[in-house]
């Protein structure tokens, strides 16, 4: 089974490469109809698709180009060069230097600069209904702020409706009809019943969905029992689909929530300390340990505490597949934030599990730059003012959720890079390439090679970029990384083959991105089968004995 994945994900590359013509055919018949629906219909005209008062929507960027990148240093996870960069109807053609093309192409110039992949973010929340609100940014205005960031595609999470994974699906597929940019999907698992196993049966094998969440927090709502949790990880391991956590002992929560309550701690700050980093310990703790006992890959979402991250390091150096994913509030912030004396200043740090103390972000940051860490998301989740108010009398009721689709990539490069953690190499590996790698979209996503998609930054280290919410593209009227600045900046981002982001202008329409479909049995499913093996072997059982006569 896991030769035929792989196999089929090769064929399926290789044949990209010799259907360009018909793809660039449907690309322009798919911008004629967006076009004329924009021009002709009153009811979708581009008033009212594109964001009121964002001013970045712009028709002509739907057209295809031929776009050559020159005289940069191409940027991939394991090697780099000086090379030009050619790309037509939205797929790098050729990587190699001093390439020359007529007149008429397109040329931008990247002497001085990094040429790198887009940036992919395996983790964030739009236009997600949680708390009894949703989130502000919708598929229009966070993938907008993703691309001005130089993200070019996010893995979003689906959340089932009363439990139906189906159901979930369909409302994130309407959703996602005002896409700018490629994204995927993950699927929550939130209850279990016969039909939820054929369900993800379903997302695998028609839907492009290779990958399942489990919350092991928000006790009524979204969490699920141990005993979900491991009929959960068999069916993953069945489908070649890999199983995701969200590590807190709920359970625990709940009654740190009613101590904070009773002590009469109502505040941002009470959201912390009702749910320590020990919770988050113990429960990825747990996860690995059930994951270990079935033998199937897991992936701990938002790792956000020392506790967490050793427990990680702990399961790997036992030979165990697990995949740490720090987010860049973890990395870059401390709590400190959230005994703010103004509510809103510290309600819109609020997020779970919560960022920590000084000294986790460091050791997360070590962690990442040595490999038990292996890539960085967001969790961008993001609430305005308004919304976070619902909690002023009660943290409990405060929206959980922070920024970090914009920032993302220009936070990693200065904290990490610029400090001397990770090398230029390293920074394509973990804010894009290994994403890729984990959800079976290399090279397709993931690489500047012939064949792969136009999904390209140019990213100039000596450039710098300040972050304000009264500049960035999302619709959050915060930014829980207010007036922070530093070193290393996009300055143009391609995306599909179309120039998105130049000269600090946004130039996207809602409906021009795409829907990637991801296949199941990625990487960390090779020797699975044998392991499995090797321990039905090892067990000398059962053993023949002779009934005794009574």
């Amino acid at each position: 089974m896991e030769r035929k994945a792989v196999h089929n994900h090769l064929f399926n590359f290789q044949i990209r490469l010799q259907i360009q013509s018909f793809s660039s055919k449907m690309v322009r018949l798919r911008s004629l109809i967006l076009f004329l629906s924009i021009s002709l219909s009153p009811l979708i005209g581009l008033s009212q698709l594109c964001e009121s008062g964002l001013g970045y929507c712009d028709s002509g960027s739907v057209v295809s180009s031929k776009i050559l990148i020159k005289g940069g240093t191409v940027v991939n996870a394991d090697h780099q060069e000086l090379a030009d960069v050619y790309v037509e109807n939205g797929v790098i053609v050729d990587v190699r230097p001093n390439i020359k093309v007529p007149d008429d192409i397109r040329v931008v110039d990247a002497t001085g600069k990094f040429v790198m992949p887009g940036g992919i973010d395996p983790h964030t929340h739009l236009a997600m209904e949680f708390m009894g609100t949703e989130t502000i940014d919708n598929y229009f205005s966070g993938q907008a702020a993703a691309l001005a960031g130089g993200t070019t595609m996010h893995i979003d999470f689906v959340i089932p409706v009363k439990g139906s994974l189906s159901k979930g699906y369909e409302a994130y597929v309407e959703k996602a009809k005002l896409s700018c940019m490629d994204y995927g999907f993950h699927m929550a698992i939130t209850k279990w019943d016969d039909t939820v196993p054929k369900e993800m049966e379903i997302m695998v094998k028609e839907k492009g969905i290779n990958s399942f969440k489990f919350f092991m927090a928000y006790k009524g709502s979204l969490m699920i029992s141990d005993e979900l949790l491991l009929e959960g990880l068999k069916k993953c391991k069945s489908l070649g689909a890999l199983a995701m956590v969200h590590a807190e002992n709920g359970d625990a929560v709940f009654e740190g929530q009613k101590r904070m309550i009773e002590l009469g701690i109502t505040g941002p700050e009470g959201h912390a300390l009702s749910r320590p980093p020990v919770l988050e310990g113990e429960a990825t703790a747990r996860a690995i340990r059930l994951a270990a006992f079935v033998n199937t890959p897991l992936y701990i979402v938002h790792v956000m505490s020392i506790d967490a991250m050793e427990e990680i390091s702990r399961a790997q150096k036992s030979g165990q597949k697990v995949i740490g994913e720090p987010v860049v509030s973890g990395l870059v912030l401390d709590d400190s934030v959230l005994w703010d004396p103004d509510f809103i200043t510290a309600a819109k740090y609020v997020m779970s599990p919560p960022i920590r103390a000084s000294g986790h972000g460091k050791a997360l940051q070590a962690a990442l730059s040595t490999g038990i860490l292996k890539l960085v998301g967001t969790d961008h989740c993001t609430f305005n003012s308004t919304q976070k108010s619902f909690g002023v009398d009660d943290f409990r009721k405060i929206p959980n959720g922070v920024n970090g689709l914009e920032e993302r990539m220009h936070l990693v490069w200065d904290t990490m890079v610029e400090s001397g953690q990770l090398s230029a190499t390293d920074f394509v590996r973990v804010t894009s390439t290994e994403c890729a790698k984990l959800f079976n979209i290399y090279p397709r996503k993931g690489a500047i090679r012939a064949g792969s998609d136009a999904d390209i930054i140019i990213f100039n280290p000596n450039s710098t970029f300040h972050i304000s919410a009264k500049s960035h593209h999302s619709k959050s009227d915060t930014n829980v990384y207010e007036g922070r600045s530093g070193k290393g900046k996009v300055e143009v981002t391609i995306a599909g083959g179309k120039i998105v982001w130049e000269n600090e202008e946004l130039k996207v329409v809602p409906g021009s991105g795409k829907y990637i479909s991801m296949p199941p049995f990625n990487y960390l499913y090779h020797g699975i089968d044998k392991a499995d093996e090797n321990y039905l072997a090892s067990l000398k059982a059962p053993v023949n004995r002779v009934k005794p006569s009574l």
